[in-house]
């Protein structure tokens, strides 16, 4: 065994006495623990939000969005939309005419957006678990229903068991005739909301319909605004979509659901390095510590110092041994953190013991998400701040080597 890996051993782990210096080395330890374990809490916790926020939003997006450069609409029946929707990888192929409107219910108005889906959009069956109140349902026999985010909701108070009393959706006639009567100028057209949803804001002031009902409210008998395709489980999406760009032109986009909303993985991305950022200032706070207890232990040892360096041990060894010191007190502070890390993770991924505090439809328990390289990125960052901690205090120990020797 290495000289300095040894002595630095039995500094850290010698059981005759306790010192004030072995008490500080473990308060040390326990700073490196209790940061090493809030990191991977945290992170797992944070992994828990994303995948829950990404799964709500990929329920309710298609995995290839295709829409037109020019202007807002588009006819689906040409040749290439027509053999698009014969693919034998295809699991739904969704038309999709949206548009903004005026929402009213009883005497709120509320500025949203209507999006009119055709029958493959219900085959998505993830959508129920976005429902807060009611049912997905779009069609039942031959009346049609409105399914509302939950910001329409919040602010007209729409009561989806209310039969009695529709939502009025108004929208611009396409042929504008100036009117003593400002309200012949809109189409207006009465829905019921058999559900409403809740994703996020992007998402929430939607009022989806069947399309037929989007085309009667907008008169937009053949063009739609939109095509969503969704795909069976293992087909190669980036081969898919680019498959479909060469083929389909410069006059349409085709987008997968990152492209569809950059912003959400952006800031999902940030918030996660800004808290990771945050943490890690902590650990290097508690690591540093490693500093002060290293530099009482060289006081405390300068005997020891001075009979190693009279036996002939070289100021590298000597070195070595309170850089070691400070490397087994960081590393074993990460392990054991890392261990009740997982273990909190582990118990909370099973039983919930820690609530949200509010009961959603979504989640009650705090989400967690447990990923291999979290583990290793913290091992890293703790190994890479012991490192210099232990490299500082390591130089401190042969400052006045020579006086230590006379001194003896």
């Amino acid at each position: 065994m290495n000289t300095s890996v040894y002595i630095a051993k039995r500094y850290l782990f010698s059981g005759k006495k306790m010192h004030a210096i072995n008490i500080i080395s473990g308060i040390s330890m326990l700073g490196v623990l209790i940061g090493s374990a809030a990191l991977i809490i945290i992170l797992s916790v944070f992994n828990g939000f994303e995948k829950v926020i990404l799964s709500l939003y990929s329920n309710f997006t298609p995995e290839i969005k295709i829409e037109t450069r020019l202007g807002k609409t588009f006819d689906p029946n040409t040749p290439y939309f027509t053999s698009l929707h014969k693919d034998a990888q295809l699991f739904s192929f969704t038309e999709v005419l949206q548009e903004k409107a005026l929402i009213r219910y009883g005497d709120k108005p509320f500025l949203g957006t209507i999006k009119g889906v055709s029958d493959d959009f219900l085959k998505n069956k993830q959508l129920d678990s976005t429902i807060q109140n009611g049912s997905f349902t779009l069609k039942s026999g031959d009346r049609y229903f409105a399914v509302i985010g939950a910001t329409i909701q919040g602010n007209l108070g729409i009561n989806v068991h209310d039969d009695l009393t529709p939502i009025e959706i108004f929208s611009p006639r396409r042929t504008v005739v100036n009117s003593a009567n400002p309200l012949d100028e809109f189409v207006v057209r009465h829905i019921n909301a058999s559900g409403v949803f809740g994703i996020q804001q992007e998402f929430d002031d939607i009022v989806v319909t069947p399309i037929e009902f989007a085309r009667d409210l907008l008169d937009q008998p053949k063009e739609i605004t939109s095509l969503e395709l969704t795909y069976k489980r293992g087909t190669d999406l980036t081969s898919v979509q680019s498959k479909i760009k060469n083929a389909i032109g410069d006059k349409f986009t085709v987008k997968n659901r990152k492209e569809q909303n950059t912003e959400l993985y952006k800031t999902l991305n940030y918030e996660r390095w800004s808290i990771f950022m945050i943490l890690t200032f902590v650990l290097i706070i508690a690591i540093f510590n490693i500093i002060g207890s290293l530099t009482m232990l060289v006081i405390d040892k300068r005997k020891d110092i001075a009979i190693l360096s009279s036996l002939g041990a070289s100021k590298r060894v000597i070195q070595g041994i309170f850089f070691f010191e400070g490397m087994m007190i960081s590393v074993f502070g990460c392990v054991l953190g890392i261990a009740l890390g997982l273990g909190f993770c582990l118990v909370q991924q099973h039983y919930g013991l820690i609530k949200m505090g509010a009961t959603m439809s979504v989640l009650d328990a705090y989400p967690v998400d447990l990923k291999v390289t979290d583990f290793g990125l913290v091992f890293l960052t703790v190994g890479a701040i012991a490192v210099i901690a232990s490299g500082i205090s390591a130089r401190l120990s042969i400052k006045g080597l020579d006086e230590i020797k006379q001194d003896l």
